[in-house]
């Protein structure tokens, strides 16, 4: 089966149960906010979805996705190697990303 999501193209095909989906494979999905955060964390763990550590879940077909805010980027390449590393540590403790919590670690808070 070919299908499109957002302009890229992917095949996808039933392969049994010799090849399942496993953590090499996710898609990452990048939050503006909290909301969208939560909305994306909700749908995609709903009806057997597992939640994984980090930001990381499985949905029901236990495909791995990462849900993310879309500052993260920006967060981790700063210059000052502090700010990185208590982003880090701050979402190691996490399951689903608080965005709030982040930017505090961030800040130094």
């Amino acid at each position: 089966m070919n299908f499109e999501l957002l302009g890229q193209e992917f095949m996808a095909i039933g392969a049994g149960p010799r090849f399942t989906f496993n953590e090499s494979i996710s898609f990452m999905v990048k939050c503006e906010t909290q909301e969208e955060i939560d909305c994306y964390w909700e749908k995609l763990t709903a009806d057997g979805g597992q939640e994984g550590q980090c930001g990381w879940l499985k949905d029901r077909y236990g495909l791995s996705w990462q849900v993310v805010p879309a500052i993260m980027d920006e967060m981790m390449d700063e210059k000052d190697p502090e700010a990185p590393a208590r982003v880090t540590q701050a979402f190691l403790k996490m399951t689903r990303f608080d965005l709030a919590a982040l930017q505090r670690a961030y800040a130094g808070e």
